[in-house]
């Protein structure tokens, strides 16, 4: 797809000729401004905040780049090579004598920045106060134009026509609608049904993931496909809606399956990131905007942070051996994947769709928690594979340094467990020198506020435990890992030896049966599915929906007997409690299928404040007043708990201030009312 972005008076156009070896051949620098407004960061003074495009060439010949599906399929320039382009923003110090060295790269997630949430949060520009240069880039071609970093992939030919192919989309709504997107999210395309895909397309509803799939007739729905166009530029993939006669249940999956046309070559994608960075911080010439006068890069280090489905997409990035730039030189130095749980994802294969995962309600069985789970190699009994997410980069020489960092509910919701376990959860994987695991004991995917919630869509109010703190000093930590070789602290899960991991059942887990709250009969557990004879070999999958064979096992972290979770790094919110964290929840009927989990989210149950008001209630956790003689009591050992997180590195003195204010937040929590 063209570029159309209209270039203002100060872009920059770094080309240079003979650019046949160029992977990155063109900066478009369409903007350079002030950020902020022009504040100073802290002893960074003011930055500036770049934005445009960059331009790729791949040459698909390349061993570096013969993991990448359907490559040799796109179309060629003059040179024999695969042309792509990707929109960047990039912030930094002025004054580049104030970075720190490194590049700190986000993989953005559906097209949105998280580290400003999940990082920076209330702690004021912390990525820039630590002396980061900040970059961001397209990577997903299912991304609509609007405010979202898009990529303009090639798109795979046979002989000269559109390749034609099965897919499957599912979407579950939480009110009544009488059409939705078939991307399941707004602001995303999905692949163009073919004429034939039209006429001959398949639906199905069930109300519950292990319900019986039950047919809609063709006459009862619709497919409307639609161009997107915004800000100049038109979605590379269209909007395909599902309208249904009588419209859409809450809580019910709807399954359409159809012939599309036009497969994106998205693997391309995970080299855009590799060449980006790796032109950062290796390429001397000018194709590079960022060297010394003398042409020396100015970073020597590159860190990189995912959310979710971008912390996935790391591990995925790590699996496929991305982290060798094609001269064979190791990209990122430290990575972080954040609450991607045990999944890689659908980001290289045919007709992929990046921005898909798995749940135990929705997207169940998309392309998305496969094996490798583990880092170190392991021996997957269901297939008889033996892999590991590190084990390409162990070969090519470019393993970085990894900080795996997860939510408690990526256990319920993510398969989290199997991240350090064999796959049938029967023992604790080996930890690679290289690899630390840090699980954030009773929160959810997302952080809270710190403070509770009113009740939403699940059966308790949501998990407000505010885990960035844990996050912040932890990045630091992984930087001084790289730089000074300095040893991070101790992974911190829960573990089967330990018997802090175990079986996920109630009578199983400690769980202390609190009354009005109902335990989960339910939990995400990836199984081994069948996506067709040439799945393994093409990546091209011929089965859908694939049919399901045996399941890997998971665990989840035991609870002592508040129910607040064992084995885990805690917060002083969790370790000197006012409530019951839990890392699930579940679907109110209000949004349909009750019962079944509610997407990546916790819960919240607060202490009866005095023994008579447990006792009336018939609660078995000791009240407020009898675990604390009062405010002041509490607040002391909540500041202590944090105290010690500070010691062990876990936690930033500078946060110390922003945890007392929290603290202090519950002081109504003792009082009479």
């Amino acid at each position: 797809m063209r570029h159309f972005r209209c270039v203002i008076a100060v872009a920059m156009l770094l080309c240079l000729p003979g650019l046949g070896d160029a992977e990155v051949t063109r900066w478009e620098i369409a903007k350079r401004e002030p950020y902020a407004g022009g504040k100073l960061i802290g002893e960074r003074g003011p930055c500036e905040r770049w934005t445009g495009v960059v331009h790729f060439a791949l040459n698909p010949n390349l061993a570096a780049n013969g993991q990448i599906v359907d490559l040799p399929l796109a179309p060629k320039n003059g040179e024999g090579k695969v042309e792509f382009w990707a929109d960047f923003e990039l912030l930094l110090p002025v004054d580049r004598s104030r970075l720190n060295g490194a590049v700190f790269y986000e993989v953005n997630n559906r097209g949105g920045k998280t580290a400003p949430r999940i990082i920076d949060g209330e702690a004021d520009d912390f990525l820039l106060r630590q002396g980061f240069a900040v970059l961001w880039s397209g990577w997903i071609a299912e991304v609509h134009p609007g405010g979202k970093f898009m990529m303009s992939a090639p798109v795979a030919m046979q002989d000269g026509q559109p390749i034609r192919g099965i897919v499957r989309n599912e979407l579950v709504v939480e009110r009544p609608m009488p059409k939705m997107s078939i991307s399941h999210r707004a602001g995303l395309g999905s692949y163009r049904p073919s004429k034939q895909g039209l006429a001959t397309a398949t639906l199905s509803m069930r109300e519950r993931q292990a319900d019986q799939r039950q047919s809609v007739p063709r006459e009862r729905f619709k497919l409307q496909v639609s161009e997107v166009t915004a800000d100049g530029r038109t979605g590379q993939l269209p909007l395909v809606e599902l309208e249904v006669e009588g419209g859409l249940k809450p809580g019910w999956i709807y399954e359409v399956v159809y012939e599309a046309e036009g497969p994106i070559v998205q693997g391309v994608g995970l080299a855009g990131i590799r060449d980006l960075v790796a032109c950062l911080k290796y390429d001397t010439t000018e194709r590079n905007p960022l060297r010394t006068e003398g042409g020396k890069p100015l970073f020597d280090r590159a860190l990189a942070f995912g959310t979710s489905q971008s912390g996935r997409c790391l591990r995925q990035f790590l699996y496929e051996g991305f982290n060798a730039d094609e001269q064979g030189r190791r990209v990122f130095d430290g990575v972080m994947p954040h609450v991607a749980g045990g999944g890689l994802g659908s980001f290289n294969h045919r007709f992929a769709s990046p921005t898909r995962t798995n749940g135990q309600h929705e997207e169940h069985t998309f392309p998305a928690d496969y094996f490798p789970f583990t880092y170190g190699d392991e021996k997957d009994p269901l297939s008889g594979r033996e892999d590991g997410i590190l084990r390409r980069c162990r070969a090519l020489g470019v393993v970085p340094k990894v900080m795996h960092t997860q939510s408690s509910s990526e256990y319920w919701h993510r398969s989290g467990s199997l991240v350090h376990t064999d796959p049938l959860g029967e023992r604790d994987a080996n930890e690679p020198r290289e690899v630390r695991y840090y699980t954030f004991g009773g929160t959810q995917h997302g952080p809270g506020s710190g403070l509770p919630a009113a009740k939403g869509s699940g059966q308790l109010p949501s998990n407000p435990a505010d885990y960035r703190p844990l996050v912040r000093a932890l990045v630091v930590a992984l930087d001084a890992w790289v730089k000074d070789g300095k040893e991070p602290p101790p992974s911190m899960i829960p573990r089967i030896a330990d018997k802090t991991l175990v079986g996920w059942k109630e009578k199983e887990s400690g769980w202390p049966g609190i009354p009005g709250v109902s335990y989960p009969q339910v939990i995400h557990q990836p199984s081994l599915l069948d996506r067709g004879p040439d799945w393994e070999s093409r990546r091209i999958a011929t089965i859908e929906p694939p049919q399901v064979k045996e399941s890997y096992v998971v665990r989840v972290p035991a609870c002592e007997p508040d129910g607040n979770e064992l084995g885990t790094l805690n917060l002083p919110a969790i370790s000197v409690p006012v409530a019951t964290y839990t890392s699930w929840n579940m679907r109110d009927a209000s949004v349909g299928a009750a019962g079944e989990l509610l997407g990546l989210q916790g819960g919240y149950i607060p202490f009866a404040r005095s023994k008579s008001d447990r006792e009336k209630a018939g609660d078995p956790r000791p009240a407020l007043l009898e675990r604390y003689r009062d405010f002041a009591d509490y607040r002391t050992q909540y500041m202590a708990a944090a105290q010690k997180l500070v010691a062990q590195r876990y936690l930033l003195a500078e946060d110390l201030p922003r945890l007392a204010a929290l603290c202090e937040k519950q002081r109504g929590l003792f009082e009479e009312k």
